[in-house]
């Protein structure tokens, strides 16, 4: 299905972004790093004179920050109304595959994915040097926290992930062979 671009609504698009935006307190930048984009693809995704001859990759990066479910931005862009992301429900389908959780995983680690912390993100990252090895990071934080100290979190996880995904191989962590011994 392909979709009749000259009918899509980019003011309304570009205003949903920034009162959302602006309603979790976030600065431009601060929804550019959380989003892993530059501050100026969300200039130019709240600019309602733009009309990109394509749909940006970017709107799907930004819809989790700005409290949208995935999709979102493409229903408003037909008209619609951004649906509201539910983080509990991941965790809601984690406790319903609880026994199958429990034989792959550690206690430790099924008792942290089953708190009633509020999830924030997750990422998978190969690990370099090794083929098809990968670490899975969830990222939880205070059910209770404001706005605010989520955007924190979320913010000390986008500086945290990037350091992940830059991981040395271990040829580079081998102090002789960084000296050219």
């Amino acid at each position: 299905m392909t979709e009749d671009r000259t009918k899509l609504q980019w003011p309304k698009l570009a205003s949903a972004i920034r009162a959302a935006r602006e309603a979790r307190r976030l600065t431009q930048l601060a929804l550019a790093e959380l989003a892993g984009i530059s501050e100026g693809t969300v200039q130019n995704l709240e600019d309602p004179s733009r009309r990109p001859g394509r749909i940006p990759p970017s709107i799907d990066k930004i819809e989790p920050h700005l409290g949208w479910a995935a999709g979102s931005s493409m229903t408003i862009l037909n008209g619609g109304e951004p649906t509201p992301a539910a983080a509990r429900e991941t965790s809601a389908s984690l406790r319903g595959g609880k026994d199958k959780l429990r034989e792959k995983l550690p206690l430790r680690i099924v008792d942290e994915l089953e708190s009633d912390d509020t999830l924030l993100d997750s990422q998978v990252i190969q690990l370099p040097g090794v083929k098809g090895v990968r670490m899975t990071v969830v990222v939880h934080g205070q059910p209770e926290a404001t706005p605010e100290e989520i955007q924190e979190a979320l913010l000390a996880w986008r500086r945290a992930e990037s350091r992940l995904q830059r991981l040395p191989d271990e040829e580079d962590d081998d102090p002789q062979a960084a000296n050219g011994s």
